[in-house]
């Protein structure tokens, strides 16, 4: 054991021994003047900022491109009135800023105030009474029943004249 001892403290002292103490470094700083002898690079510019040119979106009255075309049928005549227009004068209600394709019925709620509807849609649940206007096609809800919302839209007939739609949004059952 002791033979293994002196083994070992001499090969530590011959490790130790490769570790020169003294503090030269010459070769290193030989390098870092070298290196600031060499000419300074030239930062290139930054680039030219672009000019944001605002773009107005003009579909936004149209009916979206991801939903089916609503059909209309016309019983009486080909051609909207000229009376029947929707009333541009009113202040628009919060619902009428939303597709009435996004809602769904979702309950009823009565008091001696009246009947409400629970609608699901445009970020959470909303009550609406009859009176109340629904979707962008100027629909207005004219009748609340225990199994559905009716209401009736005022569309355009492409011809300057105007259309009124029915319209029935159900109660959905829990599935």
């Amino acid at each position: 054991m002791r033979r293994s001892q002196y083994l070992l403290v001499a090969l530590l002292s011959v490790g130790l021994a490769g570790c020169n103490s003294s503090n030269s470094f010459s070769d290193l700083q030989a390098f870092m003047d070298e290196v600031r002898a060499q000419p300074k690079g030239a930062i290139e510019p930054m680039p030219k900022e672009v000019v944001y040119e605002p773009f107005t979106y003009r579909a936004a009255a149209l009916r979206s491109p991801f939903q089916a075309p609503v059909k209309i049928e016309l019983t009486n005549s080909a051609k909207g009135s000229k009376d029947i227009k929707p009333d541009e004068t009113r202040v628009k209600q919060f619902l009428e800023s939303f597709n009435i394709e996004s809602f769904m019925m979702v309950g009823t709620l009565s008091n001696e105030a009246g009947m409400y509807a629970l609608l699901r849609g445009a970020d959470g649940v909303n009550r609406i009474r009859v009176g109340d206007y629904l979707g962008s096609n100027h629909g207005r809800v004219v009748a609340i029943t225990a199994s559905g919302i009716e209401v009736i839209e005022i569309v355009s007939d492409g011809d300057g004249g105007w259309l009124e739609r029915p319209r029935t949004l159900a109660l959905q059952e829990r599935s």
